[in-house]
């Protein structure tokens, strides 16, 4: 019941609606994704480049490391964890469907990252081709960051 009331509130907003279609051009997000985005970072103005996007997330990482000690670097999981949740199966998808995402990881996971380092990176990655895509009002384009 939810989820239709939420269909149709986008779909009668033409401005929503022209960022969900943005949104679901990006392999890996689908329009459940989209509209959890549009909701969470709404208006896209308070942010002010991806790394605030991603900050606001929790999926920026955290540095520890005292002197010439340096530990593992955890996502510092102090943004808002319902957007990480709704970030993390269109992640594992968009490993096997979006070329820019597949090439990434697999770049990763031969560099020796663990598995769920590679999860959290493509969430990260999707995030920044989220923000792109609705800052630029254009659809997603594979080809455009291998130019």
């Amino acid at each position: 019941m939810v989820r239709l009331q939420i269909e149709i509130y986008i779909d009668n907003h033409p401005d929503l609606k022209n960022q969900q279609e943005l949104l679901s051009s990006i392999p890996g997000i689908g329009d459940t994704t989209a509209a959890t985005l549009l909701a969470f970072l709404s208006p896209l103005e308070l942010f002010h480049s991806a790394k605030q996007v991603v900050a606001y997330a929790g999926l920026n990482p955290r540095i520890r490391q005292s002197g010439q000690w340096a530990g593992k670097t955890p996502i510092a999981k102090a943004g808002n964890a319902l957007l990480r949740k709704a970030l993390y199966l269109p992640a594992v998808v968009a490993k096997l469907h979006n070329p820019v995402i597949a090439e990434f990881c697999n770049r990763l996971l031969a560099r020796g990252n663990r598995p769920m380092q590679v999860v959290v990176a493509a969430m990260r990655r999707l995030l920044h081709l989220a923000f792109g895509v609705l800052k630029s009002g254009q659809p997603f384009d594979p080809n455009f960051g291998l130019a």
